[in-house]
């Protein structure tokens, strides 16, 4: 089989990784990919966003199997595209992908089907969102642009003049463009976030073990939020009563629902998830995609052929279907550069790859890279994503940060604490 991946960050890079390993594969590419990636698949220099070359490219090679990384391509429908070409490709359809298009699309999806998420309000105008939140005065609370903004458009205003501030932001000086045309205000939810991730062939589905993404840019879940900055699989905090709530309270119901608004849902669903202290589980967001970082962690523990699977999703044989994975755990930090998710610099030489990919079960998945005269230099945000699994948590988290400091350039940016927050609820057993 010939297999096309789109995308070029660490997500992609897994995704690579992973269904090269696959028996059935004989060639794999990925456009337009990264400099990193060149060892394990051939690039293709076309951007997501070109869904026609990315229809022709994959036409004139007999592409067998297409998988979307990214949101871009999924909400611009290029499932729609390939498939009306006679393509296989593996994500949601254009309609299918509004539930992470459009968060006051999800928003009100949840209120008609009654999904449990956060009370909240939509506005179109910097005005009626500022009396809102004066008339609201509830602090913290949770602002977000409605499209598409790179996992940077949720802001949590502490106060009535960063919610405002944060409003005239979106609203008045555009800084996430057209995604922060409409805007979602919602109460502020505490508890612990989880990522459940879910294969989905429209009717049925199989999941993938739990993970935890750590957004916030600074140890402690201090600082803005990002794109996130590392994640552990399976999280201790999910036990086998939360995962029944998550698939009759959410999955189960989510996806009834798309059928029954004539939209069935084929490919990776993605709920984030806010779980009370009192083991509710809440619906935060849906993503249409697997996650970055949590795709760097959860393939890894994934025994199965990838290929076989998704390949059951496209031929509706997931209710047969069992997925294997493997036990202990796994722990990926990322590596950003210095600034991120701000203003950052680029072309930063980069050393101390080779060290970390020889240490045993570490693994460098390359995101924001460019090689360049000899040598691997920074050429985005999140640079590097540093990958290891254990039989214990514990275990992996030592060799994800052993991998983590063999590399280095001016400025590097890391998490210290990912997967801590697991170390603590395992020592709470």
């Amino acid at each position: 089989m010939k297999i096309l991946i789109i995308g070029s960050g660490g997500r992609e890079h897994a995704l690579v990784q992973a269904v090269s390993q696959s028996s059935q594969v004989s060639q794999v590419y990925c456009a337009p990919g990264n400099d990193g990636m060149k060892a394990d698949c051939e690039l293709v220099p076309i951007q997501v966003d070109d869904l026609q070359g990315l229809l022709e490219f994959a036409k004139s090679q007999k592409i067998d199997l297409t998988i979307v990384g990214p949101e871009l391509p999924l909400t611009m429908g290029v499932v729609d595209l390939f498939q009306d070409n006679g393509l296989r490709i593996f994500g949601p359809t254009k309609d299918s992908s509004q539930l992470e298009a459009s968060k006051a699309y999800t928003k009100d999806f949840c209120q008609k089907y009654n999904l449990p998420t956060a009370a909240y309000e939509t506005f179109t105008d910097y005005d009626s969102a500022s009396q809102y939140v004066q008339q609201k005065n509830e602090f913290p609370i949770v602002i977000k642009a409605d499209g598409l903004a790179g996992g940077k458009g949720v802001i949590i205003a502490e106060s009535l003049q960063q919610a405002e501030d944060t409003l005239s932001e979106m609203f008045l000086s555009h800084k996430f463009g057209d995604a922060g045309g409409k805007v979602v205000v919602e109460e502020f939810l505490t508890g612990e976030e989880l990522s459940f991730i879910v294969v989905a062939d429209g009717e049925n589905y199989v999941e993938f073990l739990s993970s935890q993404d750590h957004k916030a840019a600074l140890d402690g879940d201090k600082g803005p939020n990002t794109g996130g900055m590392g994640a552990y699989a399976p999280a201790p905090l999910i036990d086998e009563s939360l995962r029944q709530k998550i698939l009759a309270q959410i999955i189960d119901p989510t996806l009834q629902a798309m059928r029954s608004e004539g939209h069935p849902y084929t490919g990776f669903l993605y709920a984030g998830l806010m779980i009370t202290k009192s083991g509710e589980p809440l619906l935060l967001e849906y993503n249409c995609r697997l996650g970055d970082p949590e795709t760097q962690v959860l393939l890894p523990m994934l025994k199965s052929d990838l290929v076989d699977l998704l390949q059951a999703a496209l031929d509706k044989k997931l209710s047969t279907y069992k997925p294997q994975f493997h036990s202990g755990a796994a722990v990926c930090v990322v590596m950003a550069s210095p600034g991120y998710p701000g203003k950052y610099e680029k072309g930063l030489p980069i050393q101390g790859l080779n060290q970390a990919q020889s240490i045993e079960s570490v693994n460098v998945f390359h995101a924001g890279t460019k090689f360049q005269d000899g040598q691997y230099l920074t050429n985005g945000g999140r640079v590097l994503t540093v990958s290891s699994q254990a039989s214990t948590l514990q275990g992996a988290i030592d060799a994800a940060y052993k991998g983590v400091d063999c590399i280095k350039w001016s400025g590097i940016h890391f998490r210290r604490d990912i997967g801590q927050k697991g170390i603590n609820r395992l020592n709470q057993k």
